[in-house]
């Protein structure tokens, strides 16, 4: 502190007073660490004014210019008390310190005998000043007060006489006038500084508000007037400039500004301000006004309520009126102002948050645009209206220009990409009509190749069927637009139908059939071979520009080169399917133990034949094999694998072998292909003489079993692995299906896609069996793969259906009986068929059966062992089946001349249209079918019981076959 005080010390004598007070100030601020400060002085009024400031912005110290000596604020305490006064921050928002955390710390300034003003220091975080502070502070303004009253006075007035008081020195060295007007009484105090802005001598002047109006021009009364009520009415700021007569009669223009003081209620009861000469200022804004009033972009400012103050010749051309005219109206009741949509609501956004705004509006009635620039000032807005038609349309057609231009480079960029990954002639022909005809604004596509003397539609977009038919297959001929194209291997552009019916009269109703304007015929060549021609067609005229011909060439040769290699791919792929569908089988069986039904859908274009099959395979006894299978991938390895697994699957199965064995033979033949082979598989065993269903499946989704009730259930819900890598031995569930149920197989190409889980694609097909809409298999097929795959949702991989309804062999078809292990056998099993055969309404079959069954049970009372067992079955065929508990399975053998026996199945296979063995739970079954040639069927009789049947006379047949 001493050594601030030292160095305020050392400031030489006679210094100017308002440095003083700035050092003074500084010095003040800087010793208590603070924010910032002030100085106020007394004027000749009971006013405080502002004659110093630092640290604080504008803003902040703007309501502290002008302070009543009886206010609340802590410089007029100061004052009024004589000594130090410290305030933490003000809430009622009087206060300088803006935020929360800061102080006030005022010490009054002495002249004389009694306080002329205070010296206040902005306190930040560190509280009340302390007592050396307080000392410093009072020690700074007794150092103000001994060097203000040394200063120099300033230079003032001739007229004025020289005045001792350092105060008022100090108020006319800022030569601004100061006034008090009481508004309730009218009384009006002006000091000698205000007497000389107003022209007005000391001797002449009446201490009303009278004499204030009396020296404004009269022009200027009114709209000065209303700022006051304004102020007065709002408890806030009063700012004017105006017109005040001077003492020779000439105008000059003066600046004013006041504060409202308010009494103890909070009424409005003087007004305290400043007044100050502002003629230079006024002649430089006349000299921009006139700049303004005359420049080539309109302009026009506009106060807080939106009332113009001031337009310039572009404006009022531009607004329909006159600056007369014009002057103090709200611009949006401008009828110029109102056709334009938004303009308010746009302007008044930016008003509303003091921000610059510019956008462009159109107005109607003229067609122009404009940029408008919406600035605000502290009272009003100004607005800048600048002609930007041609700019925007020029920039507009620079836009269209680039961005078609950019369209056309990102198209050929997308339409390479397409090129280069389409597998099919479809495939191009898409990707040329999605990325070439929108850029040039083409309407039509067609492309055409070669195929001896002749060309034949490869695929078209925008054209007729009517004309595809009539061109598709068209010979070579002389004068034909897409031969000259082919023939030398060169662009063809025709620009009109004139340009076309001059160059090819003879065709020229071509264009007039199907309406097109202009057309570009380009050849297809790749590896210097023409093979085709694309042409690109438009439904008006156009002269395509250099650029766009080289580009459309450019493009043509690209077309050229994938479409060859489409067209390699479509003949194989044709080939492919050809073979799959070779593969699988062309009929279904008609059998008596199910109704079937069956769909295969390739997988979507452009995709490899896959490995999908499935095959219904009839068996012996009333049993049928239903297989579905998928080999895994695409392409013709796996169309060959699928059909090696079918051919294995119908031998297997010609072998009456069961479930899971079957399985496990596919499985080591699926292993022998390869470690990449991969295949999966159901296999159903369905018996209709038990209304069983034994079903095996490796890696393939599980079967849906349908009831005749609706319910709905998919078996073995933990599949074996996938044939290739599983371990055998496989599961097999053996399930009783009532007659009329449903066996549905599929493969997972129905239920599984990028976008469906399996265990969803399972939900949904459950739903659909449950509300099926009919009982015909063809229609449930095609109302299933409609719900499954809508719209042909399969492009990624192949799906197949098989849909089976089973039935149950009558029980009055069935007949059975246990045989003992003797000769008596033979003749008893005799006897029991014709009798059964008799009952049937069989009798012409009889011997036959008679003999066949004397073979079969001979065969095995001599080389098999019991339990014997005889079942004759009326089915689609008559079949005989004879049982024992002997593993051991017949032989077919060529017996000699000489040989006594091994002629006994050589008469079998004679006897009967087929014959087979195969293995039971209990030892093996020989069975035969013969063929009902037409017979008529009795009522059939109860089957004989097993014990009726144990002892029955024998023959001499009997005795002699047996």
């Amino acid at each position: 502190m001493n050594a601030r005080l030292a160095l305020l010390d050392s400031v030489e004598q006679g210094v100017a007073e308002g440095e003083v007070l700035r050092l003074a100030l500084q010095h003040a601020v800087a010793e208590l660490d603070g924010l910032g400060g002030t100085v106020h002085l007394r004027g000749p009024m009971s006013a405080l004014r502002l004659v110093s400031v630092t640290g604080l912005p504008p803003a902040l110290v703007r309501p502290w210019e002008i302070i009543d000596q009886e206010d609340d604020a802590v410089p007029a305490r100061a004052v009024r008390q004589g000594t130090g006064v410290w305030e933490l921050h003000d809430p009622s928002g009087t206060s300088i310190a803006g935020w929360p955390g800061t102080g006030l710390a005022a010490v009054p300034v002495f002249g004389a005998d009694r306080p002329v003003g205070a010296l206040t220091v902005v306190t930040g975080a560190s509280g009340e000043p302390t007592r050396k502070q307080w000392e410093f502070l009072t020690a700074v303004a007794a150092w103000a007060e001994d060097r203000m009253i040394q200063a120099p006075p300033p230079a003032r007035p001739a007229r004025e006489e020289p005045s001792g008081n350092f105060l008022r020195q100090a108020l006319k060295a800022v030569q601004v006038g100061t006034w008090d007007w009481n508004i309730r009484t009218g009384a009006l105090s002006w000091d000698d500084a205000a007497m000389a802005v107003y022209g007005t001598a000391p001797a002449d002047f009446t201490p009303q508000v009278e004499s204030w109006m009396k020296v404004v021009h009269p022009d200027d009364v009114p709209w000065a007037l209303a700022a006051v009520e304004k102020a007065i009415r709002t408890h806030g700021v009063f700012q004017a400039e105006y017109r005040v007569r001077r003492p020779d009669g000439s105008y000059g223009w003066t600046q004013a500004r006041a504060r409202v003081v308010l009494d103890e209620a909070g009424d409005p009861c003087r007004m305290i301000g400043t007044a100050w000469d502002s003629n230079e200022s006024r002649s430089a804004r006349d000299a921009l006004s006139h700049a303004l009033r005359h420049m080539s972009d309109g302009f026009l400012s506009a106060d807080d309520d939106w009332r113009i103050t001031f337009v310039n010749l572009e404006a009022e051309g531009l607004l329909g009126s006159s600056e007369e005219e014009l002057f103090g109206r709200v611009l949006w009741t401008l009828p110029a102002v109102q056709q334009v949509p938004d303009m308010e609501a746009r302007c008044r956004r930016s008003a509303a948050t003091a921000t610059p705004a510019g956008f462009d509006v159109h107005m109607p009635d003229t067609g122009r645009c404009y940029h408008l620039r919406l600035v605000p000032v502290p009272d009003g807005v100004t607005l800048y209206f600048t002609d930007v038609t041609e700019m925007r349309r020029h920039e507009a057609e620079r836009i269209a220009t680039e961005t078609a231009s950019a369209e056309r480079a990102s198209r050929i960029t997308e339409l390479t990409a397409a090129l280069a990954t389409a597998t099919t002639s479809r495939d191009v022909v898409d990707a040329v009509a999605q990325r070439v005809l929108p850029p040039f604004r083409a309407t039509g596509l067609l492309v055409q190749a070669v195929e001896g003397n002749r060309v034949r539609n490869v695929g078209a977009v925008g054209y007729p069927r009517a004309f595809l038919e009539r061109v598709d297959g068209r010979s070579r001929v002389a004068h034909d637009p897409v031969w000259d194209a082919i023939s030398t291997q060169g662009p063809l552009f025709v620009s009109s139908p004139e340009e076309y019916a001059a160059r090819y009269p003879a065709m020229a109703g071509h264009s007039q059939d199907i309406g097109k304007q202009s057309w570009a015929f380009l050849p297809l060549t790749a590896g210097g071979h023409t093979f085709g021609v694309c042409v690109i067609v438009f439904d008006r005229p156009r002269h395509l520009a250099d650029e766009e011909r080289t580009l459309l060439t450019a493009i043509s040769a690209l077309v050229a080169h994938a479409l060859e290699r489409a067209r390699l791919y479509d003949a194989e792929h044709t080939r492919s399917r050809e073979l799959q569908r070779a593969l699988l089988p062309r009929t279904l069986p008609e059998l008596p133990a199910c109704t079937t039904a069956a769909r295969y859908l390739p997988a979507g274009h452009g995709m490899d034949v896959g490995g999908d099959w499935y095959d219904v395979i009839p068996l012996s006894a009333g049993r049928v094999a239903l297989v579905i299978g998928d080999v895994m991938g695409h392409g013709l390895s796996e169309a060959a694998t699928m059909g090696r697994l079918r051919t294995a699957v119908h031998t297997l199965a010609d072998l009456e072998l069961p479930p899971d064995e079957i399985m496990s033979h596919l499985n080591d033949i699926v292993s022998g292909l390869g470690e990449d082979s991969y295949a999966t598989c159901v296999y159903a065993l369905y018996d209709s003489t038990t209304r069983t269903c034994s079903i095996t499946r490796a890696g393939h989704p599980p079967p849906a079993v349908v009831h005749p009730d609706g319910t709905v259930h998919f078996p073995l819900p933990v599949p074996d692995p996938p044939l290739g890598v599983a371990e055998p031995p496989f599961e097999t569930v053996e399930l009783t299906m009532p007659p009329g149920s449903l066996l549905v197989l599929y493969t997972d190409g129905l239920i599984e896609s990028s976008e469906r889980e399996m265990d969803q694609g399972m939900t949904d097909l459950a739903q659909l069996l449950r509300t099926r809409e009919s009982e015909d298999l063809d229609r449930l097929c095609e109302y299933l793969l409609a719900g499954l795959l809508p719209a042909g949702d399969h492009t990624s991989d192949d799906a197949a259906l098989l849909v089976a309804r089973v039935h149950a062999l009558s029980p009055d078809r069935m007949a059975s009986w246990s045989l003992p292990e003797d000769p008596q056998a033979a003749g008893l099993a005799r006897r029991h068929v014709r009798e059964q055969l008799s009952a049937w309404g069989l009798d012409d079959m009889a011997t036959t059966t008679e003999l066949l069954v004397s073979e079969l049970v001979g065969n095995v009372v001599r080389h098999g062992r019991g339990p014997l067992r005889l079942r004759l079955l009326l089915d689609a065929d008559l079949v005989c089946e004879v049982s024992d508990g002997s593993l051991t399975m017949p032989r077919v053998r060529h017996a000699s001349e000489t040989d006594e026996g091994g002629r006994g199945l050589q008469l079998v296979a004679a006897l009967s249209q087929r014959w087979g063995t195969r293995y039971t739970a209990a030892g093996k079954c020989i069975w035969t079918a013969q063929t009902m040639h037409g017979a008529d069927v009795a009522a059939p009789l109860p089957p004989e019981s097993d014990t009726d049947a144990a002892t029955p006379p024998e023959s001499p047949l009997d005795a002699e076959h047996a």
